[in-house]
């Protein structure tokens, strides 16, 4: 009894080994802590492990150029999955937004950024800083932020450019730049800024940034990678992107 019992366990655990599978995601700074979230409820959920890797927009879209092994990708804006598909490296009509992002100027200092931005136009600060505009979205929203307030040139000289959201967030926390902007989500959770001060800058001053999910070649026929795309259009997930203040 016990040889059989022993099989049968042995059974189960190869099914659903042979099931469970895992997906190289390149993700987007900015979704960091939503997607981490989201990852570990995909995987109690379905069995499939999301293997993630974080950063910039532009560096993932060169990296993937080069045979980077990513089988899904979430942006951090809406150009890029259309130009992976346009060069064959992304799989047609797969293309979705899966969260529409907003920009904040933040301070770790509370009281710091007043509710209308208008610290920008005194410019009594040391250093503001963004991420790069050529390899982030956020960091072109951000410049086309100050031209449309007119404060571009005056503060230009006073910058601290990130690699990517996540390193602009760190110059910002560790009080490098007095303050600087960032996505929302990462300073906003469930209702309120999680510490500091904040503006939220209104979205008619920047182009809307729509964050498109797009599955690659590489994940064509992967069970996982079309598990997780969607996944990401159930309503647990969109539940967990409204927490962190982006929009569907």
């Amino acid at each position: 009894m016990k040889t059989l019992i022993s099989i049968f366990i042995a059974f189960v655990v190869t099914a659903t080994s042979v099931q469970a599978a895992e997906v190289n995601v390149a993700v987007a700074a900015n979704f960091t802590a939503p997607m981490q979230k989201i990852a570990a409820e995909f995987e109690k959920d379905t069995g499939h492990k999301a293997i993630l890797s974080f950063g910039s927009t532009g560096k993932f879209y060169t990296q993937i150029q080069n045979g980077a092994p990513f089988q899904v990708l979430l942006t951090a804006d809406d150009t890029t999955p259309v130009r992976l598909e346009q060069e064959g490296l992304g799989v047609k009509e797969s293309i979705f937004t899966y969260a529409i992002g907003k920009l904040v100027l933040w301070s770790k200092r509370s009281n710091y950024v007043d509710d209308k931005g208008e610290i920008l136009k005194t410019g009594k600060f040391d250093r503001l800083a963004l991420a790069d505009p050529k390899l982030a979205p956020y960091g072109a929203a951000a410049i086309e932020t100050m031209t449309k307030m007119g404060v571009l040139a005056q503060l230009t000289p006073k910058f601290v450019q990130g690699e990517n959201i996540s390193q602009t967030f760190q110059f910002i926390s560790t009080e490098n730049a007095q303050l600087g902007f960032v996505a929302l989500s990462q300073v906003f959770v469930d209702g309120k800024i999680t510490e500091g001060s904040a503006w939220v800058v209104p979205a008619n001053l920047y182009a809307p940034i729509r964050q498109d999910a797009i599955l690659l070649g590489k994940g064509k026929d992967d069970a996982a990678a079309l598990a997780l795309l969607s996944y990401l259009k159930t309503d647990k997930a969109k539940a967990v992107i409204r927490s962190f203040g982006y929009d569907l």
